[in-house]
């Protein structure tokens, strides 16, 4: 299990950076990104807190990723966050995407899929269009262990298998109760339809890699 969508103090999170390593580590995990909630306002603040870990990260026992979950943006103001966050020093890129369990404006999912980012969070019911671009500019969807989000994770892997874009699952962790390992990922994709579970573990530990080579 490598989970690419955590929260710290530095927005909504209980934990700070270093504990929610230290607790993947103790649940077998293999690596975690600490991806705060961020707009204009706390992009550059995130990032400069989160840049200090990046010199101890080879002193962690797993693979571990710094950016930022861009919420509740305008879907307009989007690219202009994207390009801030890459600016400021992140390492992967998350869009709060429109989950029917949060009012997340309208033209949210489109303007992300559109953009240069890694994961479209909880993106809800998704449409066609959704799906055509997430697979062409290679934008992972999620398929997500948060209460509320998860509703609609059987949506996103019946459109995956009909448009053939990629899915990740996380846990978008908020507090150590949050935290899931490997079995339970696989559950929750069972769960959600997704025989094929080892497919979409790959796909997580497919973008640490490749994040992990451009440092």
């Amino acid at each position: 299990m490598i989970d690419l969508h955590t929260h710290s103090v530095f927005s909504d999170g209980e934990l700070i950076p270093s504990e929610i390593i230290r607790r993947m580590e103790a649940l077998g995990n293999k690596g975690v990104a600490i991806t705060d909630h961020a707009d204009f306002t706390t992009i550059p603040l995130i990032m400069r807190n989160l840049r200090k870990m990046q010199e101890y990260r080879d002193e962690y026992d797993l693979k571990v990723l710094f950016g930022v979950e861009i919420t509740h943006v305008p879907p307009n103001a989007i690219g202009k966050a994207v390009e801030l966050a890459l600016k400021e020093g992140a390492e992967i890129i998350l869009v709060h995407g429109e989950t029917i369990s949060e009012p997340v404006k309208e033209g949210t999912n489109l303007a992300a899929v559109e953009e240069e980012i890694d994961i479209l969070a909880h993106p809800g019911l998704i449409n066609e269009k959704i799906a055509e671009l997430a697979k062409s500019n290679g934008v992972y969807l999620e398929v997500t262990a948060r209460r509320g989000h998860c509703l609609t994770n059987g949506h996103i892997i019946n459109m995956s298998k009909i448009y053939g874009f990629r899915v990740v699952v996380t846990s978008d962790a908020h507090a150590p109760s949050d935290f899931i390992n490997e079995a339970f990922a696989r559950k929750i994709l069972l769960g959600a339809g997704e025989k094929d579970t080892e497919k979409i573990l790959q796909n997580s530990a497919k973008i640490m890699q490749k994040k992990l080579k451009k440092l």
